[in-house]
């Protein structure tokens, strides 16, 4: 900190406890001020109808007197707002209006002899001395912390002067024990090159980011840009690697899950899903999310990583009650302790149980009167479920028959069954499974009372198990990195958004029918299977093993014959799916050969796309 902020704090610090005092006489002074000075330039201009500078002066003291008295009810000098702040200058605005008219009031009716033009813009005057010593209190005190940067914190140049940029400047300077000073700004919009944010300077566009960083030492670069498209973040990321600078980035609005306010803690490490090119479906949770309002919400698979964030994010909504429902008795710790802190797994929020389970799954329901059902449970591995289909048709068809009976038995207002993009077009023991369960969801939404559906889509990056997660651990083993095919390609979103999708689901979707969410073009694997290695900084080897029994190259969104309506968000389409009856899940023979279950599946699976020829309803 430099003298002249050194001496002036002091000097702050040491008057502080008269605050109210001194602030409520020098409010009273402008007024005094605002008088006397308009009525000496009257004297100057040579107006002949001038007013007395005693008169002047009595009638500033009126108004201050008045000031302190409206000012002491509203409580403008008391605190009520932080000083140099908005609402504090609201709150000035509105006092000073009040004072001006009575005292322009009493002026006309009393015949005081005050000139008009002193008495209409006295007012004006005083406000503006007001508010200007505010101003310049509040531009000190913005600039004192950028110029108490310890030697010892990490110098950072930002990117982006926007409203993130803004507020993250803020946030390092404001926080005592952040480790980032911020030394510099670059944006590329030209209408923001002269911006200076608590003093922090645009120092140019993202062009001269290396020089930037070279020329105020900084060693971090963090892209304060949460809606950057993959393109811009990819090229950053490359100039900043090459010149040996860490990047770090604010997350998108999705993670956010409400960007108001951007604060440091919200700062991470650049990883994969940032560079893969994801469009991000606008969805606003709070507005559409009210029908789970005092309602009761059942979530079964509620350890995996769906089902885990989805109470995370159902847990932020509301519900009169949450009920975590998983096999794995971790997984459930795990949840509990991500939204409460605490997992002592002695209340009733966490339910272990197999899904598979007819009779406890029945009385679970006629016990807890669930209002809501998110069915996240399944398996999923589709190598593993090659070799075990028996176990896919007694989880992911039966299963989920047991959550659907149980759910129209107790009168469920909406039932939510997450599929994946492997039941379109299905050639794998996985595709099948969850091919009838969608079939199954639909033959109980036309007898069922309340709405039952599905939601469709693709890889889910960072969930366990998946390609990102295998990436990053055969990287850190220091490979090689298993990719089946060159040109393999999947569909890819984050966690928190296919979550925001199941939960607009219940809401806009119509019964029997899948949501599917338009996930932009198809992602190479390969490709990401290289940008792990890069962000990793190591040099691994990849390695081509050949597809895999039951994978496609290319995955599909729509079957054969399915329609692609989107009557409710540009982004998010409906087809409807045939009906599947439950007496004929329960006639497929899990404990068959391996090869007869997976011909039961096919066959099961056959018989529904045929009837894609008929209306649903038939």
């Amino acid at each position: 900190m430099d003298l002249d902020h050194a001496w002036l704090c002091r000097l702050i610090n040491r008057v502080r406890p008269f605050r109210m005092s001194l602030l409520a006489t020098y409010d009273g002074l402008c007024w005094v001020a605002g008088f006397v000075v308009l009525s000496a330039v009257q004297r100057v201009i040579g107006d002949v109808d001038r007013t007395s500078i005693v008169h002047s002066a009595c009638a500033g003291l009126l108004c201050a007197a008045a000031l302190l008295v409206i000012g002491w009810t509203l409580k403008v000098h008391q605190g009520r707002a932080k000083l140099g702040s908005f609402d504090e200058v609201v709150l000035l605005v509105a006092v000073v209006a009040l004072v001006g008219l009575g005292e322009n009031v009493v002026n006309i009716v009393l015949g005081v002899r005050i000139n008009g033009a002193v008495a209409a813009m006295a007012p004006f005057a005083a406000l503006t001395l007001m508010i200007w010593a505010r101003g310049a209190y509040r531009v000190w005190s913005d600039q004192a912390p950028s110029s108490s940067r310890s030697t010892n914190k990490i110098p950072v140049v930002v990117i982006g002067a926007g409203e993130a940029g803004h507020q993250l400047v803020v946030s390092m300077l404001r926080e005592p024990s952040s480790r980032w000073s911020p030394v510099a700004i670059v944006d590329d919009d030209p209408l923001k090159r002269h911006r200076r944010i608590r003093g922090i300077q645009v120092m140019g566009t993202t062009d001269k980011l290396v020089e930037i960083a070279a020329r105020t030492h900084a060693s971090t670069v963090v892209i304060a840009i949460p809606s950057a498209p993959s393109g811009l973040i990819r090229r950053l990321t490359s100039l900043a690697k090459a010149a040996d600078i860490d990047v770090k980035v604010l997350p998108s609005p999705v993670e956010l899950l409400v960007p108001t306010q951007v604060e440091i803690s919200d700062i991470r490490d650049i990883d994969v899903t940032d560079l893969l090119g994801r469009r991000v479906v606008d969805t606003d949770i709070a507005a559409i999310a009210g029908y789970l309002s005092d309602k009761r919400v059942l979530v079964t698979g509620a350890g995996g990583s769906i089902g885990s964030e989805l109470c995370r994010q159902l847990a932020k909504l509301g519900p009169a009650e949450l009920i975590m429902l998983d096999r794995d008795e971790s997984a459930l710790h795990a949840v509990e302790l991500s939204i409460h802190g605490t997992a002592l797994l002695d209340t009733d929020a966490t339910v272990l149980c197999d899904i598979r389970d007819t009779q406890f799954v029945v009385e679970l329901f006629e016990r807890r009167r669930p209002h809501v059902v998110f069915h996240a449970a399944a398996l999923k591995h589709l190598p593993l479920l090659e070799r075990a289909p028996g176990e896919a048709i007694k989880t992911n068809v039966w299963g989920t028959l047991t959550m659907l009976e149980a759910s129209a038995a107790c009168g469920v207002e909406r039932f939510v069954n997450i599929s994946t993009d492997k039941a379109a077009n299905p050639c794998s023991v996985l595709g099948y499974s969850k091919r009838l369960a969608e079939g199954l969801t639909a033959s109980v939404a036309k007898a069922a009372a309340g709405t039952y559906l599905s939601v469709r889509f693709g890889n889910v990056l960072g969930s366990r198990g998946s390609v990102l997660t295998t990436f990053a651990a055969q990287v850190a083993t220091g490979g090689p990195v298993t990719v089946t095919d060159p040109h393999v390609t999947r569909y890819f979103m984050t966690i928190p958004e296919a979550v925001q999708l199941v939960i607009q689901a219940a809401v806009i979707g119509r019964d029997g029918e899948a949501l599917v969410l338009d996930m932009g073009q198809p992602v190479s694997i390969d490709s990401v299977a290289r940008q792990v290695i890069e962000l990793s900084g190591k040099d691994v080897d990849v390695i081509y093993t050949g597809l895999r029994p039951g994978e496609k190259m290319d995955e599909d969104l729509f079957g054969e014959g399915e329609q692609d309506e989107r009557p409710a968000h540009p982004l998010i389409s409906h087809t409807p799916v045939p009906a599947y009856g439950a007496h004929e899940a329960i006639e497929l023979d899990p404990w068959s050969g391996t090869e007869e279950t997976t011909k039961l599946l096919e066959r099961a699976c056959a018989d529904m796309r045929s009837r894609m020829s008929k209306p649903v309803d038939a």
